[in-house]
């Protein structure tokens, strides 16, 4: 695993010659050894399509390539950080959220009506997160950032979890996802916060929850 908690908001990376990172512009907090950091063009795996899409769907966020052997150290405006061990499996969180990630792993971008049609639409429109958001697949970890610390609840079929919208962080696994409400159609019109609402998530994996309903 190349990342390790040094405290709730900070993560240390082990950086070894052949292996690259990447990490969200502007959150290098220190390094030793011999690490260069290059901007990156098309952000890992996914490639110029992955860039493109993610431009379009307003999901680009400026990357640095992690390159060389040593230690380094991320954090991001003294928000709190949680690492994410994917093996093999899908996670998908916000650009922004992404504090630093292996590689190794295969960006992309989905259309959240693709999760659950329209009601998919309405979730990102709920969460704050638009139509679209980021993918990571394959085996490597992710730092992800989050308000207050992330709470990694597990997904199972017979147990599907309800999430506030506003404190969703990140899911993976096979997981679909819709919005649930308590209210009718015309009370929901207006209202910006999560508590007349819920996500609910079933399926297989995990979903990632804040301490906060506070954006990034």
């Amino acid at each position: 695993m190349p990342f390790s908690l040094v405290n709730p908001r900070m993560v240390r990376a082990e950086v070894a010659p052949g292996q690259r990172l990447f990490n969200q512009r502007g959150a290098m907090l220190a390094y030793t050894g011999s690490v260069t950091f290059t901007p990156s063009i098309t952000g890992g795996q996914g490639g110029v399509r992955g860039m493109i899409g993610r431009r379009v769907a307003g999901e680009s966020v400026p990357l640095m390539a992690v390159e060389g052997s040593g230690t380094v150290l991320f954090g991001h405006g003294g928000h709190g950080v949680h690492v994410v061990d994917l093996a093999g499996e899908t996670l998908y969180v916000e650009a922004d959220r992404l504090l630093a990630f292996d590689g190794t792993l295969r960006q992309g971008t989905v259309f959240l009506g693709a999760q659950g049609g329209v009601m998919g639409l309405v979730r990102g429109q709920a969460t704050g997160q638009g139509l679209f958001t980021t993918t990571l697949q394959g085996k490597g970890s992710v730092a992800v950032l989050a308000h207050g610390g992330v709470l990694e609840l597990p997904i199972t079929p017979d147990r599907p979890v309800h999430v506030d919208p506003q404190a969703y962080v990140a899911h993976r696994g096979e997981v679909r996802n819709r919005l649930t409400t308590a209210i009718g159609w015309r009370e929901m019109v207006g209202r910006g916060s999560g508590e007349g609402f819920q996500l609910q998530l079933s399926g297989s994996g995990a979903v990632y929850v804040q301490a906060s309903e506070e954006k990034l």
